[in-house]
Order: C-alpha cells, then sequence, then structure tokens
C-alpha cells in the first residue's frame, strides 16, 4: 500500500537586513528602505501591507532609537518575507535592560501609546532576548493572498 503524495509550493524566505545609526535620521532611513525593499519584494507602495509595515518600522525604530539607544552602537531592521503568507519585522539594539511593554495611559499623556500602536496594527508582536546583547521587538504582519 502507497501513501498519497501531496504537493506543496516550495516557499522561498527573502531576508533584509542592514544596521543604522541609532539617531533620528538612522530611523527615517529604515523606514525609507522598508518601504523600497517591499516594492522590490512586489509588495507596491501604497499598498495596505507596505503602509502598516512602513508605520511598524517607523515606530520600533524611533523606540530603537529613543529608548534603546547605546552612544556609539547601531540598530539592525530585519525584514523576513514568506510570499503571500507573512512579513516579520524585526528591530535590535543592544539595551536588553530596557524591555518595552504596552501600556495604557492617560488622554493627556503625551508619549507612550507608540507599542499600543503596534499591537493594533500586528498579527503578533513580542520582545526577545539579542545574543550576545541586547534586545529585539518583532511585529509579524499576516498577508492576504488578492
Amino acid at each position: 500500500m502507497t501513501s498519497p503524495v501531496t504537493r506543496e509550493a516550495p516557499v522561498t524566505v527573502r531576508v533584509f537586513t542592514q544596521r543604522f545609526s541609532s539617531t533620528p535620521r538612522g530611523a527615517r532611513l529604515a523606514r525609507r528602505l522598508t518601504l523600497h525593499q517591499l516594492d522590490r519584494w512586489r509588495i507596491p507602495y501604497g499598498s495596505e501591507a507596505s503602509d502598516t509595515a512602513a508605520l511598524l518600522v517607523a515606530e520600533l525604530a524611533a523606540n530603537a532609537v529613543t529608548h534603546g539607544r547605546v552612544p556609539g552602537r547601531d540598530f539592525e531592521l530585519t525584514l523576513s518575507y514568506t510570499p503571500g503568507l507573512r512579513l516579520r519585522i524585526d528591530v535590535s539594539d543592544t539595551r536588553g535592560e530596557r524591555r518595552p511593554a504596552a501600556t495604557t495611559r492617560g488622554p493627556l499623556d503625551e508619549g507612550g501609546r507608540g507599542l499600543l500602536l503596534v499591537e493594533a496594527l500586528a498579527s503578533r508582536w513580542a520582545v526577545l532576548d539579542r545574543v550576545p546583547v541586547g534586545k529585539t521587538v518583532r511585529a509579524e504582519l499576516d498577508l492576504v493572498v488578492p
């Protein structure tokens, strides 16, 4: 007796990794290069997935620059794209002792809502330890095949 063979389409995961200076300019560049890379992967500018990814990268990069900055150290952006399935955004910095958490804020508070935005936009998000030092904030978007 033979078991039936099912064929699955091969999956290629595309990865983009870049380090940026821990400055506001580095955070802006991370967002711009994300949009460019997604367009190269055929996720066009202005699409829902592209706009959502840009917001997530902007927030995570701004947090890395503001709260995870260590003088002389860069932050790192990694995009992992599984076509038609998932986009993973990892932003890593070298400050492991300052772990972010989504918290509710009062209506007059001026800051602290960034991770609430990440939580609302991402399918999943987490804070991971980075070896040998630091942390990685990961946000994932589940993609819908048109």
